[in-house]
């Protein structure tokens, strides 16, 4: 493998399929063997973790996230998201966006991330249409429930592009909850 990968999973747990993210990166560090240079971090609803985590140099990035795509609950997607030359955005654009920097939300981490230099040129969301993202539960829905085991294969693949092998080691990082 030339470069390192992180797998970043995010949400808030208490709120539903919103915490998606989460409960995939959960399920990858206690079930799974990824290959040697993956990272694994969940970070919750804090954002600027990712982006200080990205300065650390990677080669990819693959990002766990409800994503609203008008679709059925439960549907997963792969995203390669294209994220704007932080140059061309205009001065109030930039305080609207991070007037709060501890939101995770994907956009803002990938243009921050670009600003200062650290995001990957292969960014990707695997991403899950979430039935109810707004209640306040701990529990997913059943149909995004049943789609972890697809978004972990959707980041095996993901990870397969860029290490064929599978082998021992990994981290995680819990940068908050």
């Amino acid at each position: 493998m030339s470069g390192r990968v992180l797998v970043v999973g995010v949400g808030n747990v208490l709120r539903g399929d919103d915490g998606f993210g989460v409960a995939v990166a959960r399920r990858l560090a206690e079930r799974e063997r990824l290959p040697p240079g993956v990272d694994l971090i969940e970070t919750g609803i804090g954002g600027l973790g990712v982006v200080h985590e990205l300065m650390r140099g990677y080669e990819m990035l693959i990002v766990v996230d409800a994503v609203d795509q008008d679709a059925p609950p439960g549907t997963v997607f792969v995203l390669q998201p294209e994220v704007p030359d932080p140059a061309a955005i205009p001065a109030a654009e930039w305080q609207r966006l991070f007037s709060n920097l501890h939101l995770a939300e994907p956009y803002r981490v990938f243009l921050l991330a670009k600003l200062v230099g650290a995001l990957p040129d292969r960014v990707f969301i695997v991403g899950c249409q979430p039935g109810d993202g707004e209640t306040v539960s701990e529990r997913l829905s059943g149909p995004v429930e049943a789609a972890l085991p697809v978004a972990i294969e959707r980041v095996r693949g993901l990870l397969e592009m860029v290490s064929p092998s599978g082998a021992a080691e990994r981290t995680i990082q819990r940068c908050a909850r």
